[in-house]
C-alpha cells in the first residue's frame, strides 16, 4: 500500500469502543496514544475506554491545609459540618449535619426552630430522637412536652432525665400550678429585680388564663366570649393574691361562684346578684364539668403528680390517654406545653438576673395536629404559648404527619395562622409525602419540581415477597432539609446499633413474637 493510499478502516468491538450494540470504525491514521475523538462519555476509538455509565466521584471533606495539594480537584463544602450528624447526602455522599440550635448560632437560621413533616412509619420521630441525643450532648436540655405513644420515654430515662406520667389513673396535671413562677419571682424580688419579678408573675398569669380558656373551649367544643376570658384572668389574679398554697380548678370555681368585686366589674351586674349569676352561669357550668369529671375527666383538677425540673431532660408521658379520646389528648398536650413553657420562662428570668446558670432548652412538640383540630382558636392559643416564651436560648421542634393537618383546618383564620407558624420556622424537614400534599406544601415551602418528585418517590408502598422476613418501607429514614429558598438537602438518616435498639417503636409486637416462640417450644 502506498503511503498516499487511504488507509483501510477496521471494525472495533462495541465493548472496546463504549457503544453498546454497534461497531465503531477506528481511524488508524490517528497518531499513537491519541484518542480518535472525545464525547460526553469519554474518548472514543480503539482502546480509549469510553464509558456508558459515569459514576459520581466520591467526596471527601478536609481543611484547606489538608487538601491544598489536590488542586484543582477541590470545591467548597455543600453544607457546614456543624450540628448533629444525621447521615450521608443522597446526592453527594457527604455527611449532613444539622440541628436548629447550632445553625441558629452560626447565623444560618433566623430562629432556632424546625417543622418536621412525614407520613407514618417513615422515621420522623426517630430523626428527632437522634437529634435530641446530640443536642443533649452539646449541653442543651431536651424537653418533650407531651408523648402520646410513647416515643421518647425510654430515651429520656437513658439520658438520666425526668419522666412525668399524666393521664387517667396515672397522674394529674394542675394547670393552675404557679409554684415555679412564684418561687422565681420571690427570689428575684429578694435580689432587687422587682421589674423582672413582676414580668414573671404577669407571664404566668397570662399563660394559665390562656390554658383554662383552652380547656373550656375543648370541653364545650366552642369558643369563649371576651367577657368570660377576662373573668378567668381576673379570677386567677384573685387566687394569686389571696389563696394560700397552690390553687386548683376547684378553687377557681369557688372564686367565680363567690363573685368578688374584680369579677363583678367585668360582669357589669350593677350590684345585682341575679344578673351576676346569669352572666357567669355558662362559665360556672364549664368549670364544674372540669372539676367533677365531665368530658375531659378529672385529670386537670387534681394536684400535679410531680413538679417539673428545669435542670435536666424532661418528658411528659401521656400515653395512657385512649386514642379514641382525641379531645382529652388535645387538652393534655396543651397543658403539657403550657407547663413546660412556664418553667422555661422562670429559668430564663433567673438566669437573666444572674441567680442561676444560663440554660438552653430544646422543646419538642409532637402530634401537633391533635391539639390544633380540637376546636376553633387552638392555633391562636398555641401561637400565644410560644410567643409568651422568651425565645432566647430556646429551640423548638414541631412534628406532624403532613401539612394538610395544619392547612386543612375548617376556619380560614386558623389556616392562615398555621401557615404563618410554618413560615416563621427556621427550617422545614420533610420526609415521604404523597403527591396530594404538594399543592398545599408549595404554597408555604418553595420546592422545585425535582424536589417534589423526590419527596413523592419516598412515599411508595413496600413490596411483598414470600421469602422476606421483614418488609423494607420505601423512603424510611430519607429526609430533605429546606431553609428559605435554598435548594433542599436530601439525606439518609444513619443510626448506631444502640440507637436502633432504643428506637424500636414496635417493641410490643416483637415481645409478643418472642413470647409466642417460647410457648411453642
Amino acid at each position: 500500500m502506498s503511503k498516499h493510499t487511504a488507509p483501510a478502516r477496521r471494525a472495533v468491538p462495541a465493548s472496546r469502543a463504549g457503544t453498546a450494540g454497534k461497531t465503531v470504525p477506528a481511524d488508524s491514521t490517528a497518531p499513537a496514544g491519541r484518542p480518535g475523538g472525545s464525547g460526553p462519555r469519554g474518548f472514543t476509538g480503539a482502546g480509549n475506554g469510553a464509558s456508558t455509565v459515569l459514576a459520581s466521584p466520591q467526596l471527601w471533606r478536609g481543611t484547606t491545609v489538608q487538601v491544598c495539594g489536590l488542586w484543582p480537584f477541590t470545591t467548597a463544602a455543600g453544607t457546614p459540618l456543624a450540628g448533629a450528624p444525621l447521615g450521608p447526602n443522597l446526592k453527594t455522599g457527604a455527611m449532613v449535619c444539622f440541628d436548629p440550635i447550632t445553625w441558629f448560632r452560626l447565623g444560618i437560621l433566623s430562629n432556632p426552630s424546625q417543622f418536621v413533616f412525614s407520613l407514618n412509619g417513615r422515621g420522623k420521630s426517630t430523626l428527632v430522637r437522634h437529634q435530641l441525643v446530640i443536642v443533649d450532648a452539646f449541653g442543651n436540655i431536651p424537653l418533650v412536652l407531651g408523648d402520646l405513644k410513647p416515643d421518647y420515654v425510654l430515651l429520656i430515662r437513658q439520658l438520666g432525665g425526668q419522666v412525668i406520667e399524666c393521664g387517667p389513673g396515672r397522674g394529674g396535671l394542675n394547670i393552675l400550678d404557679q409554684k415555679e413562677a412564684a418561687d422565681a419571682a420571690t427570689r428575684l424580688e429578694a435580689a432587687g429585680h422587682i421589674k423582672l419579678a413582676n414580668q414573671v408573675r404577669a407571664d404566668s398569669q397570662a399563660r394559665r388564663a390562656s390554658m383554662v380558656s383552652a380547656l373550656i373551649s375543648i370541653a364545650r367544643n366552642d369558643t369563649l366570649t371576651d367577657q368570660e376570658d377576662t373573668m378567668i384572668e381576673r379570677a386567677i389574679g384573685v387566687l394569686d393574691e389571696k389563696h394560700p398554697g397552690t390553687p386548683e380548678l376547684s378553687d377557681l370555681l369557688a372564686v367565680v361562684t363567690q363573685g368578688p368585686q374584680e369579677l363583678r366589674e367585668v360582669a357589669l351586674d350593677d350590684g345585682d346578684e341575679t344578673v351576676y349569676r346569669q352572666v357567669t352561669r355558662g362559665l360556672r357550668a364549664s368549670l364544674t364539668s372540669l372539676v367533677t369529671g365531665g368530658r375531659l375527666g378529672t385529670m386537670f383538677s387534681t394536684p400535679a403528680s410531680q413538679q417539673m425540673r428545669r435542670d435536666q431532660p424532661v418528658v411528659f408521658d401521656v400515653s395512657s390517654i385512649p386514642e379514641a379520646r382525641s379531645d382529652m389528648a388535645a387538652a393534655a398536650l396543651l397543658a403539657c406545653w403550657s407547663t413546660g413553657f412556664g418553667v422555661v420562662n422562670a429559668a430564663h428570668a433567673l438566669a437573666d438576673a444572674g441567680l442561676e446558670p444560663e440554660r438552653h432548652y430544646w422543646i419538642v412538640m409532637d402530634e401537633m395536629w391533635r391539639a390544633l383540630r380540637a376546636g376553633h382558636g387552638m392555633v391562636d392559643r398555641l401561637d400565644a404559648l410560644t410567643r409568651l416564651n422568651r425565645t432566647t436560648g430556646t429551640g423548638h421542634t414541631f412534628i406532624t404527619h403532613s401539612i394538610s393537618d395544619l392547612l386543612a383546618l375548617p376556619d380560614e383564620a386558623d389556616r392562615l395562622n398555621a401557615r404563618g407558624m410554618i413560615e416563621r420556622a427556621g427550617a422545614v424537614i420533610m420526609g415521604a409525602l404523597p403527591a396530594s400534599e404538594m399543592e398545599l406544601l408549595t404554597q408555604t415551602v418553595k420546592l422545585t419540581q425535582a424536589e417534589q418528585a423526590e419527596l413523592i418517590s419516598w412515599s411508595g408502598q413496600e413490596t411483598w415477597g414470600r421469602t422476606q422476613t421483614r418488609s423494607v418501607v420505601p423512603g424510611r429514614g430519607q429526609f430533605m432539609i429546606k431553609i428559605g429558598g435554598r435548594p433542599g438537602i436530601p439525606f439518609m438518616l444513619q443510626l448506631t446499633p444502640e440507637e436502633l435498639e432504643a428506637n424500636d417503636t414496635n417493641q410490643r409486637w416483637h415481645q409478643a413474637s418472642r413470647i409466642g416462640r417460647v410457648e411453642a417450644t
